[in-house]
């Protein structure tokens, strides 16, 4: 399993904190919604970015794969099986024919880490059914390919369980997507289950892919919520989120980066570190008593030609909640913004200073 995929070298180590750092933010960004704005808006913004990531990533996935020559139901369900293992997912894959394949997320399950399992709704999970797996056979140019959901983890069953069926008649809409909570999956077999080519996939490239998931994700979700919700709100919920996420998972960031001061050029060196393991061209310098870290581009958001400013103060958010658990003494000033028509972000970590406010002169 890829679960058990460790960093290597500083290179790897650096994809994997981006990695964790993201994964950290996908759960969290949905309890949030649940917290926050309820069990029926976060089931309708699981729907939409399913549906995002669906058009974004099905097709294009399905030729990188070497699987879009099979049956329908079979190269949707060893989509989900090959791409979610290349993203750690756990999952299984079982054939039963050209016309029916099984697919099965185990327990524990990836995207809801630890005990958020038990804050993550029924409807949450039916709804990111509902956005991708209904529209496979779609997307496909086989609309008799439905989704048929066998189990439900939220629903205290062992594990998100189902099949790629082809029916003899075009399915509606409504019918994409059915529960069958009686019907059994067979046993998974790992030596039958397609493999991705080795040559192809090495450590560091399955490292760079595991960076790559969350990276993804992040975008896709900040993104939507921004569509959905409105920039104010979008920007409250991501940059809450992206705050205790922070604050969070420092202590994992610096010893996966073997950064162990707490000091302003320590998380200078974290900043950097993340910023390459991002794919980013960074650089840091000192002024006077600041330390100034200049990044040059943003490839989270290179496909994007206007990205909202919501989203950059959302993920902005992410640095200054690692920086606060960090050192609370320091802060971190934004003086620069390529979203805004600077040539570059500009962040300065500086010291606190006692504030003035309400002194006598």
């Amino acid at each position: 399993m890829f679960s058990d995929l460790t960093p290597t070298d500083e290179r790897t180590a650096e994809y994997r904190a981006v990695a964790d750092l993201y994964h950290g933010f996908f759960t969290g960004f949905i309890l949030t919604l649940v917290t926050r704005r309820g069990v029926q808006d976060a089931a309708e913004f699981t729907y939409r970015l399913f549906r995002r990531k669906h058009h974004e990533q099905f097709l294009p996935g399905l030729e990188k794969l070497g699987i879009s020559h099979l049956p329908a139901p079979v190269a949707s369900a060893q989509f989900h099986y090959l791409a979610n293992r290349i993203g750690e997912v756990k999952v299984e894959y079982m054939y039963e024919s050209d016309r029916k394949a099984w697919i099965r997320y185990p327990p524990p399950r990836y995207a809801w880490y630890d005990a958020a399992i038990a804050g993550i709704p029924g409807a949450v999970s039916r709804a990111m059914v509902r956005g991708w797996h209904g529209n496979n056979g779609v997307s496909l140019g086989n609309p008799r390919v439905g989704f048929v959901c066998t189990k439900q983890t939220m629903d205290a069953q062992p594990g998100l369980e189902g099949y790629f069926y082809e029916y003899d008649h075009e399915l509606e809409p409504e019918d994409r997507v059915r529960f069958a909570r009686g019907e059994e999956g067979p046993d998974f077999d790992p030596e039958a289950a397609p493999r991705l080519p080795s040559q192809d996939w090495p450590e560091e490239r399955l490292h760079k892919a595991l960076r790559n998931f969350g990276m993804d994700w992040w975008c896709s979700m900040t993104l939507e919520a921004i569509d959905l919700f409105g920039p104010a709100d979008a920007r409250y919920l991501s940059g809450l989120t992206g705050t205790l996420i922070g604050l969070h998972y420092y202590e994992r960031t610096a010893r996966t980066l073997g950064i162990s001061g707490r000091d302003a050029n320590s998380f200078a060196e974290l900043m950097l570190r993340m910023a390459r393991g991002q794919g980013e061209e960074a650089s840091s310098e000192r002024v006077g008593d600041a330390i100034v870290i200049r990044q040059l581009d943003w490839r989270m958001m290179q496909e994007q030609t206007n990205p909202h400013p919501a989203a950059f103060e959302a993920w902005n958010c992410l640095w200054e909640g690692l920086l606060s658990a960090h050192n609370n003494h320091l802060r971190l000033d934004v003086r620069g913004r390529m979203d805004l028509g600077d040539d570059f972000f500009e962040w300065r970590i500086l010291p606190r200073r006692p504030s003035k406010i309400g002194r006598s002169t």
